[in-house]
């Protein structure tokens, strides 16, 4: 795949770029590595001067860093210049909390007891150079949400970010630089996706983390094992939305809506699978429906539209792919199904309602990606646990209920990293966000995100004779 901002709203190559050769990639690790000695030992009030001069810079670059990332992988521009925002709410948050976060931890007297300590401590140290592989679909926050807790913790960053978001990537590189980060703290890789190995093999790289598919994951997790390097992964999701009968069957049906279509479907948290009890399914179904319908599919730039092209020709495809499958093997398309007719640049599809899905459809089983809904009957809650977990994914999930009894049962047996209930999944920095089963491991975000690449330390004392002092 080359380096290359290709415009998905209408197919147009707008810019290339030469990969990275070995001399170059040979420079940045060890200016990285060099980086990182300086800023471990950093204290916190300067990285978080640091961090969020580089929110300021980031809110003041809005509008223009919207439109490449609009440019590059279609998602709408409101949607964009919301990203930004969030993005520069989470380096103050971080800057914020990162001190306290990763303070020492004092056990109690008691706690050490017979431990022959006099006194001992848990430090957090950094890990050192962090490789992050990144992808397309959110290509300002999923770097973000690492970085910002990265170089707060004294780590130093190296992106490898998905080959279609070139200009976001090096984007990125100039705002740390710009903010007063030492030269090397976060530099981007414009390398493919072959020079990933070797990178991530050198003695200078400490850890890895990686967000994208599951491919992507058991390559870099295979990699890193074999070097045994620590590894977190967030990798695809088929989250469901459940739909009991005391939910408020109208605002499930509208966040629903939401919930899918969220950058143009293409999230690996936008809810996939809706499982709707039996009593609320014809309600749920008709509500739902009329939502999709109802969206204004055409030109991200524009600020009414609801959804943009899908990111590549090939995602577009593969999708059409799982839907044709599902039709063939007695699907019903309630919405969609089609490219817009009207629309005859760029790679769009229409938001599309499956329902009388089958698990002998791919589409039961594979991750959609893209502005595709799959709707299921539930008898009971038994039923409605069973089609949840009924996937190898298990990233988040979405339930609607204002039972308390059904809140406890499906918090309990859910498979999933997050539950939320009557309301769609979002990330926030205060919450950790992961995944199960082949979604991944590891978390990003909040206190266990940032802890993710630091060495937990023990620090042990003993006790001195009582003669010796």
């Amino acid at each position: 795949m080359p380096i290359a901002t290709v415009n998905p709203a209408t197919g147009e190559t707008l810019r290339t770029f030469e990969a990275l050769g070995p001399e170059e990639i040979e420079r940045r690790l060890a200016l990285a590595a060099t980086a990182f000695g300086q800023h471990r030992t950093t204290e916190f009030t300067l990285r978080a001067r640091l961090l969020n001069r580089a929110a300021d810079l980031l809110e003041q670059d809005q509008q223009d860093i919207a439109r490449t990332m609009t440019t590059e992988m279609g998602k709408p521009i409101a949607a964009a210049r919301a990203e930004a925002a969030k993005c520069a709410k989470a380096m103050r948050w971080y800057a914020e909390h990162a001190e306290d976060l990763l303070a020492d931890e004092q056990p109690s007297a008691a706690d050490l007891k017979d431990s022959g300590a006099s006194w001992a401590s848990v430090r957090y140290r950094p890990l050192g150079v962090v490789l992050a592989v990144m992808p397309w679909n959110f290509p300002l926050w999923q770097v973000v949400r690492f970085a910002a807790p990265a170089l707060m913790a004294g780590n130093v960053g190296l992106l490898k970010h998905s080959s279609n978001v070139p200009q976001t990537a090096l984007y990125l590189e100039d705002l740390f630089r710009r903010a007063g980060f030492p030269e090397g703290c976060f530099q981007t890789l414009l390398v493919g996706s072959g020079a990933v190995e070797g990178i991530l093999r050198d003695s200078r790289v400490a850890a890895a983390t990686l967000t994208g598919s599951e491919p992507a994951g058991r390559s870099v997790a295979a990699i890193a094992g074999d070097e045994v390097k620590k590894t977190v992964l967030e990798l695809g999701g088929s989250d469901p939305f459940v739909v009991m009968p005391s939910a408020d069957v109208d605002r499930a049906a509208k966040t629903a809506v939401t919930a899918r279509v969220q950058n143009n479907g293409q999230s690996c948290i936008a809810a996939k699978r809706f499982i709707v009890h039996a009593d609320v399914y014809d309600a749920f179904c008709e509500r739902f429906t009329a939502g999709m319908r109802d969206l204004t599919v055409g030109d991200p730039m524009e600020e009414s539209v609801d959804v943009g092209p899908l990111a590549s020709e090939q995602g577009r495809a593969d999708l059409e792919e799982l839907v044709e499958d599902a039709l063939r093997h007695g699907a019903t398309a309630r919405c969609g199904a089609q490219r817009p007719p009207t629309l005859d640049r760029g790679w769009y599809y229409e938001p599309t309602v499956l329902s009388d899905v089958s698990a002998d459809m791919r589409i039961h089983q594979e991750e959609a990606f893209g502005p595709v809904a799959t709707v299921y009957r539930a008898a009971d809650v038994d039923e409605a646990v069973t089609i949840a977990n009924d996937t190898p994914f298990g990233l988040s999930s979405n339930v609607w209920t204002r039972d308390d009894g059904e809140v406890q049962r499906f918090a309990r047996d859910l498979e999933a990293g997050g539950v939320f209930f009557n309301g769609m999944t979002a990330s926030h920095p205060a919450l950790p966000f992961g995944g199960v089963k082949r979604s991944g491991y590891g978390r990003e975000l909040s206190a266990h995100g940032i802890r993710e690449f630091c060495n937990v330390t023990t620090v042990w004392h003993g006790a001195e004779p009582a003669g010796d002092r």
